[in-house]
């Protein structure tokens, strides 16, 4: 593949995986263990609130294609196919999952050192069409994604975006929502190590003229251990602690807090990950 601006999807991914990523109220439990003839096998389960699900999903590479297989306790089968390479610089996945038919999608990316395009097509009677596309470099890229309505003849979306990377930061501002909504943030790191990292998220509604700021930050205390943490301004506080109790297996451990009544509002997740 090319060294270029990435996806669209990629554009504003990195603040969002800092104040999202790992962060949950549910209790989870997963194992992961791998065979001889590279196969990974995962079996989670979960609980939220005072419903349990589980699940169980197989990956599997084989050269330039990757099987992904999963199983919930609600009898759904997941399949998702991504074969990379099949034209030159290009990568194509198919998803399909049964017994709902309708929710099928067949996705074709394309990477180029300074152009990424991506299309995706949902498999069913009245398909929804998906367009995305990036110009630039590594550094600066400009993009911009509309989903189409076959049935309707209207879109469905139509956002854009650009992003700033550097060595030790990285900047993005999207318009989403039709035009309706802007979210700016910025990622710093604080050290040339990239253990510690600050974030900040600015985002506004037009129409309801709804403001949200969100500030967060990451700690690497050892390289087993990381802190995070998060807060709004209506008051939402996020923290999270994950630790690699033997290699390969890690313990999560996050909340989240209404500082305005905390009393009433705290929530607890506990995520144990298992991989041999």
């Amino acid at each position: 593949m090319s060294k270029g601006p990435g996806l669209f999807s990629d554009i504003g991914k990195k603040a969002k995986d800092l104040l999202t990523k790992d962060y949950s109220s549910d209790q989870k439990f997963s194992v992961c263990t791998y065979s001889d003839a590279g196969v990974v096998l995962t079996s989670t389960a979960a609980k939220k609130g005072g419903l349990s699900t589980g699940d169980v999903a197989a990956l599997y590479k084989y050269k330039n294609t990757l099987f992904d297989v999963k199983i919930d306790t609600e009898s759904n089968i997941s399949t998702t196919l991504t074969i990379t390479e099949i034209l030159p610089s290009t990568k194509t996945i198919a998803s399909f999952k049964f017994p709902d038919y309708n929710t099928g999608k067949l996705e074709v990316q394309y990477f180029h050192d300074h152009a990424t395009f991506s299309t995706a097509l949902a498999l069913n009677k009245s398909p929804a069409v998906d367009v995305s596309a990036t110009i630039g470099t590594p550094t600066i890229a400009f993009g911009a994604e509309a989903g189409y309505d076959t049935t309707s003849g209207n879109f469905m979306k139509y956002t854009a975006g650009i992003s700033v990377t550097k060595p030790d930061s990285y900047a993005s501002i999207i318009l989403g929502d039709k035009g309706d909504s802007i979210k700016a943030s910025y990622v710093h790191h604080l050290d040339q190590s990239k253990k510690s990292a600050a974030v900040a998220e600015i985002s506004r509604r037009f129409s309801t003229n709804e403001n949200t700021f969100t500030v967060g930050g990451l700690y690497s205390v050892d390289h087993l251990t990381v802190v995070k943490a998060k807060l709004n301004n209506y008051g939402k506080l996020g923290a999270l602690l994950q630790h690699e109790v033997i290699p390969k297996s890690l313990l999560t451990i996050s909340g989240e807090f209404d500082t305005k009544a905390l009393d009433k509002n705290a929530k607890f997740g506990l995520a144990i990950a298992v991989k041999p």
